[in-house]
C-alpha cells in the first residue's frame, strides 16, 4: 500500500481502514510512505500500531525515513513489532 500526500486528519482514517482491510487477509502488509509532505499527531500514532502489528513500513525522504526509524525503537521498547525501514522501495 503507498501512502502519498499528507497523512493527517481525515486521511489517517482512511489509510487505517485501508491497512485494516489488508490485514485482515493474513498476509503480510507494507505500507510505503512515498512523498508524504505532513503528518500529524494521528498520523504518527497510526504508523506506530501498524509497526507494532507487524506493517513493515517504508519511507522516501529524509524526515519520514527518520520518523520510521524512531517508531522502530519505540516498538522495540514496548514489544513486538513490525520491520521499519527508512530509504527508497524498490518495485
Amino acid at each position: 500500500m503507498n501512502i502519498d500526500g499528507q497523512l493527517v486528519g481525515d486521511y489517517v482514517r482512511l489509510a487505517e481502514d485501508c491497512c485494516s482491510q489488508a490485514l485482515s487477509g493474513g498476509k503480510p502488509v507494507s505500507v510505503f510512505l512515498r512523498d508524504v509532505s505532513a503528518i500529524d499527531e494521528a498520523g504518527r500514532k497510526l504508523l506506530s500500531r501498524l509497526a507494532g502489528l507487524g506493517v513493515r513500513l517504508i519511507a522516501s525522504g529524509v524526515y519520514m525515513s527518520h520518523l520510521i526509524k524512531s517508531l522502530q525503537r519505540e516498538g522495540t521498547t514496548q514489544g513486538p513489532a513490525g520491520s521499519a525501514e527508512g530509504g527508497q522501495a524498490h518495485t
